[in-house]
């Protein structure tokens, strides 16, 4: 089997007479590559103008290979040939390189091309190809194919850097411009001269014309070519082979696809899929690309609108990103009548509902990219199975979700980064037996499952979620905004705490809150708006955070002063004392994230009144028992204590 290499388009940016000099001083000995022993000049030729430059050269390499090989091959190194054409005019260097040692055993063909950047004449493109064909070499010809191959990549990332090297080397020495090449006066006798068929000059014509090396193609604008930045950029580190792959793999869809191209993201899934074989990625890509077409799925955004119904009662959702910028997908599968919404509007609609969720996931994933300056391929999906029971484990139900499984590992390979399950029952494991085989192994291990609440605290979710996307069931910050039109209103809240110990605060805002942006690092607090907004200046601090215990029921109300939008604030009570100072900034927040605390819950109602409604209520507020709950009876004394406080602050 011929094994074939193909780079990304590689630009240095210094001008090609630059690079031409620094490629120069590789020879005839180059200590910063150890493999390449050394080169000789076997012929060299110029025109007479001196616009192309012809040398070939025999190179030796020294033979990095186990002992056992090199004493079956009985050599310690290899000779390869290579044929240099430059031309100075169109400032293009075509490189033909094959091996001569073993010829008759093993065929290594190298094609090279320097030519100016397109879009910028003082920048320099390089391209690279090459193919390995071992026909037989003493019964070791898949060992030496693996380790060709591998010595070839490493040496292709090498050959850059060396490049790298000797420009820094010239402009250290004071050289960071050369003069570009003009012709020479003609001589007046020469004009009337045509050169032979094999005088230098007709070598320009022919040696250029016939070269191998223009199969390669130009670098262009229109998206042909892959350059080596924008996969670093777009596509993440790839090593040489697996750049190789994408490229071949591109390049095979533009030839042979009818239809819209992939973008490089949804190729490169596939490849790491098939971990970058290249037969196997291409059956599976095309497999999903007739699927694609047959049910029009690139039309699906547009077109799919989900079942009233559906809306309603299909508990999922996008929420955010998390700590790697990757979209965030909260999906409260035990909080689901499954059974009810298949009956309600059809195996159909739900697959349709799914895929709808993967082609969103891949667009948000792009849309980070964007936004977080670097590549951003896959999603997170938090999967909440509170409430998860046998009746879930209907016979059609679990047919419909292995079909869907189905699906999404054939046509979104490698969209989830990470699968954190949480509040797994004792019934979980029935169902992991019954899904699990339709899983890939390279899916199955980005699976997180946590049981009971194991998903707090050092190793839970605050590992992978900032604390401020943490959602409130899971113990995370509750916060509720009430848009105040008028200045004159009351606010009032009413709330028990049926677990672990809170605090809660009333905020006053000028506009809206949202969820700050990400930022790559650690976040040291609990950002639940602007980053950028001040205290006492954005925003203002309504009433003093109040520290409410299991069990306490607690009521009050506030007197609004200004319209606007006001919040109000529960947060797990941490035993640090400034960990509820204020909304955007806490300094010990962190350092309670990653303490283990109990599981908090709340059962809360509040209510705007308008001013002249107010006084009817008091009653009510003050009676120092819960309106809405019994719970915390044994404590009504001192809860009412606190709320007629409150009010009395507020007024």
């Amino acid at each position: 089997m011929v094994q074939k290499y193909q780079s990304p388009v590689r630009v240095y940016k210094y001008p090609f007479e630059l690079v031409m000099a620094a490629y120069e001083k590789r020879f005839p000995t180059c200590p910063q590559i150890p493999v390449f022993l050394g080169s000789e000049v076997l012929r060299e030729s110029r025109s007479p103008d001196g616009a192309v430059h012809v040398v070939e050269r025999s190179c030796t390499l020294r033979v990095d290979a186990p002992r056992l090989l090199r004493k079956v091959a009985g050599v310690e190194h290899v000779v390869f040939l290579q044929k240099n054409v430059l031309n100075w005019r169109e400032r293009t260097l075509h490189i033909e390189a094959h091996n001569e040692t073993f010829a008759s055993r093993v065929l290594v063909n190298e094609n090279c091309s320097y030519t100016v950047h397109p879009e910028n004449e003082d920048w320099t493109c390089f391209e690279q190809s090459a193919s390995l064909d071992i026909r037989s070499f003493f019964g070791f010809e898949s060992a030496l194919e693996k380790i060709a191959m591998k010595q070839y990549t490493a040496n292709v990332k090498r050959g850059k850097e060396v490049i790298e090297h000797y420009l820094q080397e010239l402009i250290a020495q004071g050289t960071s411009h050369l003069p570009r090449w003009t012709p020479a006066p003609v001589r007046e006798q020469d004009t009337h001269r045509q050169p032979g068929p094999q005088e230098p000059s007709s070598l320009e014509g022919a040696v250029i014309g016939s070269s191998p090396c223009l199969a390669l193609e130009g670098v262009s604008t229109d998206g042909d070519k892959l350059d080596a930045d924008y996969i670093e950029r777009y596509l993440g580190h790839l090593t040489p082979m697996q750049e190789s792959c994408l490229i071949q793999l591109r390049h095979w869809l533009q030839e042979t696809h009818k239809g819209k191209i992939p973008k490089d993201q949804h190729i490169l899934r596939f490849l790491r899929a098939r971990d970058f074989h290249l037969d196997k990625a291409r059956e599976m890509l095309c497999q999903s690309l007739s699927w694609r077409k047959q049910h029009q799925v690139d039309l699906l955004l547009q077109t799919w609108k989900p079942p009233v119904l559906l809306e309603e009662f299909y508990a999922g959702g996008w929420h955010y990103q998390d700590i790697d910028g990757r979209p965030l997908y909260i999906l409260r599968l035990g909080q689901m009548d499954t059974k009810g919404l298949m009956k309600a509007v059809g195996e159909e609609a739900l697959l349709q509902h799914v895929l709808s969720v993967n082609e969103e996931g891949q667009k948000r994933c792009e849309g980070n990219t964007r936004q977080f300056g670097r590549p951003i391929s896959s999603w997170t999906c938090l999967l909440d199975l509170e409430g998860l029971s046998m009746r879930h484990l209907w016979q059609p139900g679990v047919k419909a979700l292995l079909r869907m499984i189905e699906v999404v590992e054939d046509n979104y390979p490698e969209t989830l980064g990470r699968l954190l399950i949480v509040r797994a029952p004792r019934v979980f494991p029935v169902l992991w037996t019954l899904i699990s085989p339709f899983i890939s192994e390279n899916t199955r291990r980005k699976f997180l499952i946590y049981s009971g609440s194991d998903y707090q605290g050092p190793g839970g979710l605050v590992d992978y979620l900032d604390r401020d996307v943490i959602p409130d069931f899971l113990g995370g910050d509750s916060v509720v905004a009430l848009e105040i039109l008028e200045g004159e209103s009351v606010i009032t809240w009413d709330f028990d705490i049926l677990r672990g110990d809170m605090v809660f605060s009333l905020y006053h805002a000028k506009q809206m809150p949202k969820l700050g942006p990400w930022e790559p690092g650690p976040r040291t607090s609990g950002q639940l708006i602007d980053k950028g907004w001040v205290l006492g200046t954005d925003y203002s601090r309504m009433e003093e955070p109040l520290v409410c215990r299991e069990g306490e029921s607690i009521q009050g109300s506030h007197v609004t002063r200004w319209p606007g939008v006001y919040l109000l604030q529960w947060q797990v009570h941490s035993p640090l004392g400034s960990v509820a100072c204020s909304l955007p900034g806490v300094d010990d927040v962190l350092t309670a994230l990653h303490s283990p605390g109990p599981k908090c819950k709340l059962l809360y109602y509040c209510e705007v009144l308008a001013s002249e409604d107010f006084r009817g209520s008091m009653s009510s507020l003050e009676s120092g028992t819960s309106g809405f709950s019994q719970l915390s009876a044994a404590t009504s004394s001192s809860s009412s204590g606190q709320s007629h406080r409150s009010s009395l602050v507020s007024r």
